[in-house]
C-alpha cells in the first residue's frame, strides 16, 4: 500500500480542508448580506464536520504508510543479510555494515530477528567478527564449531560458546 496510501492520504487531507474553507467562505459570505452570525456559525460547523472526517483519514494513511515503508527498509535490510550469507557461507560483520550503511548493533539485531523467524542458521564469533552459515543438521552435538569448546543454551535457537563466546543459531 505505501505510495498509494501516501498519496491517498495526501489527498483526503487537501479534500477535507478545502471543504472546509469553501464551505465557511460560502456561509460567512451569504450571510453578510442577511446580517446572520448565526447562519455563518452553523455553515462554518457544517463545513467542520465533513471535514473532520477526511483529514483524520488522510492523516491516518499517512502514518500508516510511513510505517510500512519502515518495515520493507528492515526487511529489504535483513534479506540482503541472509542473501550475503547463504551465497558467501562465510561474512564479515564490517562488510556487512558497510554494505548495507548500517551500524553494528542493528546487524546484530537483524541476524536475531533471522533466527527468530527460523531463516538463519550458523553460528557467528562476535570477537573475530564473522558469521558462518551453516545447515543445522551440520551444528549438531555440544561442541563449538569454531573453538571445539563445550556450549550452553543462550536463548531461543541460540547457543553459545563458554569458551570463545561463538553465537551457535539453530
Amino acid at each position: 500500500m505505501g505510495q498509494s496510501g501516501k498519496l491517498i492520504g495526501i489527498i483526503l487531507i487537501i479534500v477535507g480542508l478545502l471543504i472546509f474553507l469553501g464551505g465557511a467562505a460560502v456561509s460567512i459570505v451569504s450571510s453578510l448580506g442577511v446580517n446572520s452570525i448565526g447562519g455563518a456559525v452553523l455553515g462554518t460547523v457544517i463545513s467542520m464536520v465533513v471535514m473532520i472526517p477526511l483529514v483524520a483519514g488522510g492523516i491516518f494513511l499517512l502514518v500508516r504508510a510511513r510505517s510500512e515503508a519502515a518495515q520493507q527498509v528492515d526487511a529489504t535490510r535483513q534479506r540482503k543479510i541472509l542473501d550475503m550469507v547463504k551465497t558467501r557461507g562465510q561474512v564479515d560483520i564490517t562488510d556487512l555494515v558497510i554494505e548495507l550503511q548500517t551500524s553494528s548493533d542493528q546487524v546484530r539485531d537483524d541476524i536475531y530477528k533471522l533466527v527468530g523467524m527460523g531463516l538463519f542458521t550458523g553460528y557467528v564469533n562476535w570477537d573475530k567478527g564473522q558469521l558462518y552459515s551453516k545447515e543445522a543438521s551440520q551444528l549438531t552435538g555440544n561442541t563449538c564449531p569454531n573453538c571445539g569448546g563445550e556450549q550452553s543454551f543462550g536463548g531461543k535457537g541460540v547457543i553459545t560458546c563458554q569458551y570463545c563466546g561463538t553465537d551457535v543459531f539453530l
